[in-house]
């Protein structure tokens, strides 16, 4: 099995920028798609978005399509979510997960992945 860990996350003024880092456990990595989720306080589970197995294609939500960028080096076992343009409803604990059903990007979020990371928290303040 895969194990996801979170890192990257802070405080950070709204107009900036973070880069959040999904390190995985494990050789099957790379035949995983993966995607970053978010939570906010007292808020539903939010798809943020999702990259293909060999990172060549992506998918995000409108929320933050055109401002956040997902990429992986695989041979780091690495995903990463640049995150610029910061809104103050950004905030929220961002999580990776990994999914290894092949179905389309654009369904991860509303499928029920089976690996997700500890997550780390992200803050914008206004």
């Amino acid at each position: 099995q895969v194990q996801l860990v979170e890192s990257g996350g802070g405080l950070v003024q709204a107009g900036g920028s973070l880069r959040l880092s999904c390190v995985a456990s494990g050789r099957t990595f790379s035949s995983y798609a993966m995607g970053w989720f978010r939570q906010a306080p007292g808020k539903e589970r939010e798809f943020v978005g999702s990259i293909s197995w060999a990172g060549y294609s992506t998918y995000y939500a409108d929320s933050v399509k055109g401002r956040f960028t997902i990429s992986r080096d695989n041979a780091k076992n690495t995903v990463y979510l640049q995150m610029n343009s910061l809104k103050p409803e950004d905030t929220a604990v961002y999580y990776c997960a990994a999914d290894d059903t092949w179905e389309p990007l654009a369904t991860m979020g509303s499928r029920d992945l089976e690996v997700w990371g500890q997550g780390t928290l992200v803050t914008v303040s206004s």
